[in-house]
């Protein structure tokens, strides 16, 4: 994004001591792609413009390891024997710099490295024990061992996504107390530590992704929710976590949102399933900084679309991912996750990453092997950004076994010595070597014109930093602005969404350091022009267009305005959309007030009225637009 680059985008150099340089170490040359990642369409590209497909693998464990019951302090009572210890895993028993030669060796650029919000705030050193093979680390806090691998993945050319995987450091995801963003926390407290972890490694660029929560879920008695406004809401609370970081920490990180993973009780009869991120095609996220929104799913195929994935308890007869057809699971795929990269031109159309997706080296059965290999080819199809779990997990011999996590591509034992999809013995080593080698779009990825919505169902949105700056602008009244930028080109007659475009060149509008315009009653309009006759008009200033509004209730209250660089047309429409939708052919932008009427003003056209009248039958809120042509 233009005027984001900053400090750090070449990587920070492991030194020494790499757990004392932290997330301010010494620089390296940069390797062959450049910071900062944006997005342009459905791609992630880098500072140059140029296509960046994740390729990426979790390195797990500062997340946490244990199960739950048991001692602590006991292997035993830890995911899979494997006591992480707060940080990631195999520091025990190999050096952090062959770890990372094996990670460049299976095809990654980027690591998705998951962390605990206990684990920010402990101050108790790991033993030393848990950095047998990395003796730099000793005495350091799980903390400054996250800083240390970081340092070392971004020497290595390595991009890094933070992701806020758990609450308390304890394995997940089920009934573990690490269901919601919010779980032993608040909102803001959550947002808080973003803010916290966002800053902390701001100067080192290769820090490119905050994937803000994971697999948010059910607990025992109650389920998020997609857009609801309430303390459970997800959709909201990812768009504060996200505004956040924009404005108070870290404008340069891409901002990574799961789906919902799981709703309701896993009981035939009862309602459940995995809605993933199906509800944003009618409720998606507007950044104050476009080009950084990217959202994820992630897909085992022993849960499925209704299936928990739990055996016994919580089983219910629906069929999971690996019991589907081929044809079948590419549906279900495309309709719970892949529809937000597949579709263009939608106010939902963002880059897609699976981030989770895995399989044990041990399975030994027709049908989650066929999954497996399913779904690596449709992300290879695809050319779907992607994240395998896990990377790294433990072995007692060279030949894998026993003990460990199975499913860990790299395994290695007490001595340092691996197994795994690089040593030829691995069943998986097909479908991954498919996956990573696949053609893929690459080079230079043209600027998109972007689409975004507005909602104002619960408070006031606005997604314009210029706005912002002039406080509050009509008190008592909820109020939406499009991002800088764009212009607002849709309206719904009610709910209070709005459709905000920058197309059809993704061009700006706006005369350089201007400030909006708040239009209250129809002093703009001249005497003759009367576009909405018997309506109440707000009416932009001649060079000016539609950026924003506000309601009070249901009933339009005021209008912003910005003035335009160069100028406008000045012959008009009235487009109508109180009976009925409105809008061009070929939906540009999607359906961003479902079930509401809506107008939308045509793509080459700018909006500069709102009509509206609280006569007998109405209710004030907006009937009509004044479309004008942008030239």
């Amino acid at each position: 994004m233009a005027g984001l680059d900053a400090p750090g985008t070449a990587a920070a150099q492991v030194m020494p001591d790499a757990s004392a340089a932290g997330p301010s170490a010494a620089r390296k040359p940069a390797a062959a792609w450049t910071a900062p990642l944006s997005t342009r369409g459905r791609y992630i590209v880098d500072a140059d413009g140029k296509r960046f497909r994740l390729k990426s693998g979790n390195w797990d464990g500062a997340q946490g390891s244990w199960n739950g019951a048991g001692d602590i302090g006991d292997d035993a009572a830890h995911h899979s024997g494997q006591n992480s210890h707060g940080i990631p895993l195999g520091l025990d028993r190999v050096h952090i710099a062959s770890l990372l030669h094996d990670f460049h060796a299976l095809g990654l650029n980027s690591i998705r490295l998951p962390f605990s919000n206990e684990m920010i705030h402990s101050v108790a050193p790991v033993p030393d024990a848990a950095v047998a093979a990395n003796p730099q680390l000793r005495g350091k806090t799980p903390l400054q061992i996250f800083d240390a691998v970081i340092a070392a993945l971004t020497a290595e050319g390595f991009a890094v996504i933070l992701n806020n995987h758990t609450t308390s450091t304890r394995w997940c995801c089920g009934l573990d107390g690490n269901e919601r963003w919010n779980s032993r926390r608040t909102t803001r407290q959550w947002a808080d530590d973003w803010v916290f972890m966002a800053r902390r490694y701001q100067d080192n660029g290769r820090v490119v992704g905050a994937d803000l929560y994971n697999e948010v879920r059910r607990d025992i008695w109650d389920d998020p929710n997609w857009g609801l406004g309430d303390n459970h809401d997800w959709q909201a609370a990812a768009q504060e976590a996200a505004d956040r970081i924009q404005t108070e920490a870290n404008p340069r990180l891409l901002l990574i949102i799961e789906g919902i993973n799981w709703t309701g009780v896993p009981v035939d009869g009862l309602p459940h399933g995995r809605p993933t991120l199906a509800p944003v095609r009618t409720l998606s996220h507007t950044l104050v900084r476009s080009g950084k929104l990217v959202y994820s799913a992630h897909f085992y195929g022993y849960t499925g679309p209704h299936h928990s994935g739990a055996t016994g308890v919580g089983e219910t007869s629906d069929p999971r991912y690996q019991d589907l057809t081929g044809e079948q699971l590419r549906a279900v795929l495309h309709d719970q996750a892949f529809f937000v990269s597949a579709e263009s031109g939608q106010h939902f159309t963002a880059p897609l990453w699976i981030s989770e997706f895995g399989i044990g080296s041990d399975e030994s059965g027709t049908a989650p092997r066929t999954w497996f290999a399913g779904l690596t080819d449709y992300l290879a199809a695809t050319d779907t950004d992607f994240a395998y779990w896990p990377l790294v997990g433990w072995s007692t011999d060279r030949q894998g076994r026993p003990a460990g996590d199975s499913w860990a591509l790299l395994r290695y034992d007490n001595a340092g010595g691996r197994t795994g999809v690089l040593d030829g013995v691995d069943w998986r080593a097909a479908a991954w070597h498919r996956l990573t080698t696949a053609p893929q779009r690459t080079g230079p990825v043209s600027p998109t014109p972007a689409w975004h919505m507005l909602t104002l169902d619960h408070r006031d949105f606005i997604q314009s930093l210029s706005t912002r700056a002039l406080g509050d602008w009509d008190s008592g009244a909820r109020k939406a602005t499009c991002p800088d930028g764009e212009r607002l080109i849709g309206l719904s007659h009610t709910q209070g969404r709005g459709l905000c475009t920058d197309a059809p060149t993704a061009g700006d509008l706006r005369t350089p350091g201007s400030a909006p315009e708040v239009v209250r009653d129809e002093r703009y309009v001249p005497a003759g022009g009367d576009w909405a006759p018997g309506y109440s008009k707000l009416q932009c200033p001649e060079r000016h267009f539609l950026t924003g509004y506000s309601l009070r209730g249901a009933k339009v209250s005021a209008a912003l305005c910005m003035p335009a660089r160069a100028s406008l047309g000045r012959a008009g429409e009235t487009l109508w959309f109180d009976r009925g939708d409105h809008r061009p052919p070929g939906d540009p932008g999607g359906d961003f007030a479902h079930g509401h009427y809506k107008g939308q003003c045509p793509t080459d056209a700018y909006a500069a009225g709102i009509a509206y009248t609280s006569r007998l039958g109405h209710q004030g809120s907006p009937d009509a637009l004044l479309c004008r042509p942008l030239s």
